[in-house]
């Protein structure tokens, strides 16, 4: 199938041909169609499958059709995203595929001046890119009129409510006329997002992107397991100075965290950034600079922060905290590999880890190899919950000696497992239900802090940070 057969305007069709696109993607030949035709829809699709060109296309033709925006004074189609990194990428998109069309668009994002937008919402509007916070705000003060928007897009809806933002686009809403399409891109789909289309969609049509859970074959994946957070520090130490790296994104569970790991890095030599959600958007815009520069060669980030990431040249992707999430995962590796290049993913998996490294082996229908550094081994062995099924049960219903009773470690040729007090998943101030912390109180509450011998990157407070925390 090529993009002609989806009957897009010529000056569309050339400026695909101008970015090097001949073939839609899956997601793009299913959605396309169906937006053109008028429906609501709900597809399933991760970032890096070609979701965004999955609807700004067929709205950009949208627009074509109705003779351009003949209410300027009211936008035809907002888009909204739950990070500005994301929301940058969809505005640029919408350039990229309109440039040879007349149309106007807006970027409402926090970490620009009110000024500055409000100046740009002064002109006539044809698209809004928005961020849900950011665009209440500008509703509030009545700087935007959505009362004839005709084109409303969720991206990434999962994500939104996630991040706490469902009251915001319950109340954007009501701003919109009842008559309009809408259309809601997610990664997930749970009880709270079906509830939200019920009242937001009409009777739409369900896609799902065959991609969507595929990782890049290009991606080299492995893990290490380390036993505490100093062998942690000592084991991206060794990744950063041994590895062939050209660029490496370095995932931080927390803001944090990231801040103090970038410093760290910096002080032992590494040409080092960090980039997460606190910081406004002139920082993460030098930031970005920078490293497309090449200015920087390790950049610590978080996952909200990376949400719409797009670098060329990362060559390595270091998960230095797991993600709790599989489909997260599958989108930090997706940061390397791009354009048909090799990248690599290394993930540092404590034992603690271990359930979460299976959802992703689950998730992605691939087992990630593991691999050790001579010099490097660790003292435990990571218990695998195939390993745990073959064990008899003791009296009772508990573990087996040696067998965590949730997952984690064994010390090799012990007869009892050496578990921290506040475990993993437990309802100490530390565990699980807190955050994952880092250090004093373990992963997750699960690991007391290694002392002694040996500089780590990590300070106390990046040890103590929640990995709840939002990014």
């Amino acid at each position: 199938m090529s993009f002609e057969t989806l009957n897009l305007h010529p000056s569309i069709l050339k400026a695909l041909q101008d970015c090097g696109y001949a073939e839609p993607t899956a997601v793009q030949a299913q959605a396309i169609p169906l937006i053109l035709e008028g429906r609501d829809l709900i597809a399933s699709a991760q970032t890096g499958t070609g979701k965004t060109a999955a609807f700004v296309l067929p709205a950009l033709q949208h627009l074509i059709n109705s003779k351009q925006n003949k209410n300027k004074a009211q936008p035809f189609a907002l888009i909204l995203t739950p990070t500005r990194e994301l929301a940058n990428q969809i505005t640029d998109a919408i350039r990229d595929y309109g440039k040879n069309m007349r149309s106007h668009t807006v970027n409402l994002v926090g970490g620009i001046s009110f000024g500055w937008q409000i100046k740009q919402l002064s002109r006539p509007v044809d698209f809004i890119v928005a961020t849900p916070g950011r665009l209440l705000d500008h509703l509030n003060r009545r700087h935007v009129d959505l009362s004839g928007l005709q084109l409303l897009v969720l991206d990434e809806a999962d994500r939104m409510l996630d991040m706490g933002f469902i009251d915001e686009v319950e109340k954007i809403v009501t701003y919109m006329p009842e008559e309009r399409q809408t259309l809601m891109f997610t990664a997930t789909w749970d009880d709270k997002l079906a509830q939200l289309a019920s009242h937001l969609l009409h009777e739409p049509e369900r896609i799902r992107s065959i991609e969507t859970k595929m990782v890049v074959k290009n991606i080299q994946q492995r893990f290490h397991v380390v036993d505490n957070f100093e062998h942690k520090n000592r084991m991206l130490q060794h990744l950063l100075t041994e590895e062939e790296i050209t660029q490496a994104i370095v995932f931080s569970a927390t803001k944090r965290g990231a801040d103090e790991l970038a410093q760290k890095l910096i002080d032992g030599g590494h040409a080092a950034a960090a980039l997460h959600g606190d910081m406004n958007q002139v920082e993460r815009n030098r930031t970005l600079v920078q490293m497309r520069r090449g200015k920087v060669r390790v950049l610590v980030a978080t996952d909200v922060a990376a949400r719409g990431l797009d670098v060329d040249g990362v060559s390595h992707v270091i998960n230095f905290d797991l993600p709790r999430f599989a489909e997260d995962y599958v989108h930090r590796i997706g940061r390397t590999g791009r354009a048909g290049a090799s990248g690599t993913a290394i993930s540092l998996v404590l034992p603690d880890d271990v359930l979460h490294l299976e959802r992703i082996e689950k998730y992605t229908g691939e087992s990630v190899p593991h691999t050790t550094i001579p010099g490097l081994e660790p003292k435990h062995n990571l218990l695998r919950r195939s390993m745990k099924k073959s064990r008899a049960p003791t009296r009772g219903g508990g573990a087996g000696r040696g067998a965590p009773k949730a997952g984690g470690y064994a010390t090799a040729g012990a007869s009892k497992p050496r578990r921290a007090a506040a475990g993993h998943g437990t309802t100490a101030a530390a565990g699980h239900g807190a955050g994952h912390g880092h250090g004093g109180a373990g992963h997750g509450g699960g690991h007391p802090a290694a002392t002694g011998g040996g500089h780590s990157f990590l300070s106390s407070n990046h040890r103590r940070a929640g990995r709840g925390a939002k990014t």
